[in-house]
């Protein structure tokens, strides 16, 4: 709970300083409401609008449920009714009756929601709850817009909520576009697609065809995984990264990786030649939000460069799939990335900069930015800098004297004939 007071004491500075906005697509799917499969459910958030913070969602990780947050209303109504939610949850509320809450503030929506909850929408909104029998497989999918829509406890299923924010040029097709994502989604999980995967489809889908596209992201309810900082907004006020365009090049052959705008440069792999696969801001999600043997959480600490997360997190899991969880290989092939351009503003690592935790499948990375607006450190060079400063000294004296010899070099040999 402590971490979640100070998520929510964040969310209101934040709120303070930035203009309304509200998540205008909510989605939350679970597949395995049993809580065991480790990608058995998950939610996201996204939005047409400006300042798509992380915090329009807040996630629980030791009691996996998720809010997410929306509607009409001002900021600080928004605030309050997550406030309300997150309490209820906390002391065991149902999610129909912590999502009901949204209607006793103004224009607020919640969407709340775990594996073993179920999830529910309520206050102002437009949704479909889609339900997967178990024996049957038949999808039922329904259409609501007022009181509190629910998908019980132990029910596989998803809630989708869409509505278009004014501005955007796919204005008024969030009808359309909620219906049928809807009955996609019901497929999938008819089909056994984990839930992960199946938000960051349904996100890349509601991203191309109604134009409310910018992150936001994704957390992972089971596994605690959360998308972070990778699509949210680098300033106040700004778009935060479009879920249908392309977010990074990735070599399958080597683990190399590149995320755009640098990526555009690479045709081929620099590492080994091969062929380089281009992956959407929605596909990433799903990555990074998937529980796999090659999946790994990292977090950057020390620095907010723009980029140095994302290149970070490239890096790590190329270097996990090769070496393992290994502090060393880790710190080397992030010396590697700084000393070839590819991680910039930042000092060279050492193991102990490293917290490897691989229960988890977690990377944290420390590290110390460089002073003076530095784009690289030092070099690391194998003589004493006084020495170089002495050859310095001599190198001029020399080249002093070369051009002496130049200058008067016509005078230098009539004295020497004159011999």
């Amino acid at each position: 709970m402590n971490k979640l007071k100070l998520s929510l004491v964040f969310f209101a500075v934040l709120l303070l300083t930035m203009s309304s906005v509200a998540a205008t697509c909510n989605i939350i799917v679970i597949t395995d409401p049993s809580g065991n499969d480790p990608n058995g459910a998950a939610a996201g958030s996204m939005s047409f609008a400006d300042n798509m913070f992380q915090s329009t969602f807040l996630l629980s990780r030791s009691n996996h449920f998720a809010v997410l947050s929306g509607g009409t209303g001002s900021s600080d109504t928004r605030l309050d009714s997550i406030v309300d939610a997150v309490a209820s949850l906390e002391n065991n509320a149902s999610a129909a009756s912590a999502a009901s809450l949204a209607s006793q503030f103004k224009g607020a929506r919640l969407v709340v929601g775990g594996p073993n909850i179920g999830a529910a929408v309520g206050g102002s909104f437009n949704a479909y709850v889609i339900t997967v029998d178990d024996s049957s497989n038949d999808i039922k999918v329904t259409p609501y817009n007022s009181g509190v829509a629910t998908l019980q406890p132990g029910q596989k299923g998803a809630i989708i909520h869409l509505r278009n924010t004014a501005g955007n040029p796919l204005y008024g097709t969030a009808d359309s576009v909620r219906k049928e994502t809807a009955m996609n989604i019901g497929k999938m999980i008819r089909d056994g697609y984990p839930a992960t995967t199946i938000l960051a489809e349904a996100m890349g889908e509601v991203a191309k065809d109604s134009g409310e596209k910018y992150g936001g992201g994704g957390v992972n309810l089971v596994s605690g995984i959360s998308t972070s900082d990778m699509f949210t907004p680098k300033e106040l006020n700004s778009t935060g990264y479009p879920m249908d365009e392309e977010y990074s090049k990735v070599c399958d052959s080597c683990g190399w990786a590149m995320g755009f705008p640098a990526a555009e440069a690479y045709e081929k792999c620099p590492v080994c030649g091969g062929d380089l696969r281009t992956v959407y801001a929605y596909q990433a999600l799903g990555d990074a939000l998937t529980v796999s043997s090659k999946a790994v959480s990292v977090s950057v600490y020390g620095s907010d460069r723009p980029g140095l997360a994302e290149t970070t997190k490239e890096i790590v899991e190329a270097s996990v799939s090769k070496y393992g969880y290994d502090a060393s290989a880790i710190s080397g092939s992030i010396n590697r990335g700084i000393n070839n351009g590819l991680l910039v503003g930042v000092d060279h690592v050492e193991p102990k900069d490293i917290n490897v935790k691989q229960g988890s499948k977690a990377v944290g990375v420390y590290y110390k930015s460089l002073p003076s607006e530095r784009s690289s450190p030092a070099w690391d060079l194998p003589i004493d800098g006084n020495i170089l400063t002495i050859l310095g000294s001599i190198q001029t004296a020399v080249g002093i004297i070369l051009i002496l010899l130049v200058l008067f070099r016509s005078r230098l040999l009539k004295s020497f004939q004159n011999r």
